[in-house]
């Protein structure tokens, strides 16, 4: 099957974070459908507004050929399905296959005759041809590589990122027939300006996924290690950090929260692969363990400061700087500030204001059940936590975050945001 003589009439199933761009793009050049369970969601796309702030009005405009709906019959005439939902963890920090599983059901009720189904959700090497493709075949009737064939080419989206975006990051693809991977190849050529690389099978784009954040994970939580070590010692993170990165090649990782629907997710689908293999990975689980239990570190650090200021943590106010789980973006997904919340409000009886004007506040309070305050006033607060470093509090200032505190308080920066001399904690 050559791309060339293909001619494609695709579906994005999911217009998250990951398919709405992916949808945006082929809709610039092929017939595509933009599919979405959530009829809210697809009634704001057509308007032309996307409240992830991952496209605007004009790029939305610019997709002549894309249909957004949450009307599962126009998928019929489909014969590339690319599948773009998330795959989150349990409360048991498992998998959670249960939406791609929903999915691929949705796909394989609609699947023909040299289809192809591509997905693009992180999935522990092997999913796609031992959860997903048994799916397809049950529910289609169809033969597997001989009616219909698969793909994989994993989403490498960095919500907030206004410099680095879908079109100009190089796309790993993959194919379970050695023409089909080229075909899958060139279908995302034709909308990659940065090229692809094409693994030598399912399995190894899958791996390459979901090690990239495992790497990461594991980064961030030898520096949140040394963040621990450090703060016994009695020195500065930061100042360690910057004087051991003059050497051209230390990598300039940071402490702070793991939270997100990449990193903080990702390693547990790699120990869960390993785990039915025997395998019971360390290196991998104990930087989930480090990372994990950061947001506990920060409680009690803070509550410390209070006590040595003779600030008393029952019925004390406390202000939360930040909800998202990284900067500059709305996502609220798997964000760990919210495990800080909890441990303030139910262990301390402290009071927690939320100000963060990224935030939905609808999805927050819908999400989390938090009410998150339109501004905070001034000289209100016990203590501040700057949790999310955001622009504004940058404009804000350290004088404009101290103000919203009591005449005694305590000024905790998780981010670094400001000098170690003008707050009293950081990691």
């Amino acid at each position: 099957m050559e791309f060339k003589s293909f001619r494609c009439h695709l579906a994005v199933i999911g217009l998250g974070y990951v398919g709405l761009p992916l949808a945006v793009e082929f809709g610039k050049k092929f017939p595509t459908i933009g599919y979405d369970v959530n009829e809210l969601r697809v009634d704001e796309l057509n308007a032309g507004f996307d409240s992830t702030l991952e496209t605007t009005e004009d790029e939305l405009a610019s997709a002549k050929q894309l249909i957004c709906t949450g009307d599962a019959s126009q998928l019929v005439n489909c014969n590339i399905y690319i599948v773009a939902v998330p795959t989150p963890i349990d409360k048991s920090k498992t998998p959670d296959l249960s939406i791609i599983i929903s999915a691929t059901h949705l796909v394989a009720k609609n699947i023909k005759k040299n289809d192809v189904v591509i997905y693009e959700s992180t999935m522990y090497p092997g999913a796609t041809e031992e959860v997903c493709v048994p799916i397809l075949e049950q529910v289609s009737g169809l033969r597997f590589n001989v009616d219909f064939y698969c793909g994989y080419s994993p989403e490498r989206i960095n919500p907030g990122d206004k410099t680095r975006r879908l079109t100009n990051i190089l796309k790993v693809t993959s194919g379970s027939t050695p023409a089909i991977a080229t075909m899958v190849d060139e279908l995302y050529q034709s909308i990659i300006t940065a090229g692809t690389h094409k693994a030598s099978s399912i399995k190894v784009a899958e791996a390459a996924k979901v090690i990239e954040n495992t790497q990461r994970d594991i980064n961030i939580a030898l520096v949140n290690e040394l963040a621990l070590i450090f703060n016994r010692v009695g020195i500065d993170t930061e100042e360690v950090l910057e004087a051991a990165g003059t050497k051209w090649n230390f990598l300039p990782f940071r402490p702070g929260l793991v939270g997100g629907h990449c990193i903080g997710v990702d390693p547990y689908y790699l120990v869960h692969k390993a785990e039915t293999l025997g395998y019971h990975p360390q290196l991998v689980s104990a930087g989930r363990r480090i990372n994990d239990n950061m947001g506990h570190f920060v409680v009690s650090e803070v509550v410390k400061l209070m006590a040595s200021k003779k600030v008393n943590i029952v019925d004390s106010k406390i202000l939360m700087l930040g909800l998202t789980f990284k900067e500059n973006c709305p996502d609220l997904r798997n964000t760990r500030i919210v495990e800080m919340i909890d441990e303030l409000t139910k262990t301390y009886n402290a009071k927690v204001d939320v100000f963060d004007p990224w935030v939905d506040k609808q999805e927050a309070q819908a999400v989390y059940n938090l009410n998150l305050i339109d501004q905070p006033a001034a000289g209100q607060y016990d203590a501040m936590i700057v949790a999310v470093s955001h622009d504004q509090f940058k404009e804000l200032g350290i004088e404009g975050v101290r103000a919203l505190g009591k005449n005694n308080h305590v000024l905790y920066d998780i981010k670094y945001l400001f000098p170690s001399d003008g707050v009293d904690g950081r990691l």
